[in-house]
């Protein structure tokens, strides 16, 4: 039997679910992992940082695709890092973008809750402003975030 340590002790070791750990085997984030006599996976030192890296990098928000990039990136260090650069560079847009958007909208929540009477429900301005959108000022609610949600 090789070296390794069982899926669970993995998923212990590196914060990896254990269905989390199987599906990233199975998409090819990590190679087909060595199996015992009965069949069971055996993850080694470079799976468990291979699994630390891409659970930091979904931490961080990295789609599957550039995380499977930059894999194949660390598996050839003697390329240049130009296109991880590219990967984290775009990330951080991203990132800018949603920040920007949430400030938004935290001025238009700001101005929901200042106008609020503090009164019945019939005149509360944030029942209003939700009940009707041209009352709202974020015009953000209206596109797709489903990828940022």
């Amino acid at each position: 039997m090789s070296e390794g340590v069982s899926i669970g002790a993995a998923a212990k070791a590196s914060g990896v679910k254990v269905p989390t750990i199987r599906f990233y085997e199975q998409i090819g984030l990590l190679p087909p992992m060595l199996r015992t006599e009965g069949n069971r996976r055996l993850y080694g030192p470079a799976d468990l940082k291979r699994l630390a890296f891409i659970r930091h990098a979904r931490e961080l928000g990295f789609e599957i695709e550039a995380i499977r990039e930059l894999l194949a990136l660390q598996d050839h260090p003697e390329q240049s890092c130009a296109s991880a650069d590219e990967i984290a560079r775009g990330r951080l847009d991203e990132v800018r973008q949603r920040i920007a958007s949430l400030k938004v909208l935290e001025v238009e929540l700001e101005r929901m809750v200042a106008e609020c009477s503090h009164g019945r429900v019939a005149e509360c301005r944030v029942i209003e402003v939700l009940a009707d959108h041209c009352e709202c000022r974020f015009h953000g609610h209206g596109e797709d975030t489903s990828a940022t949600a």
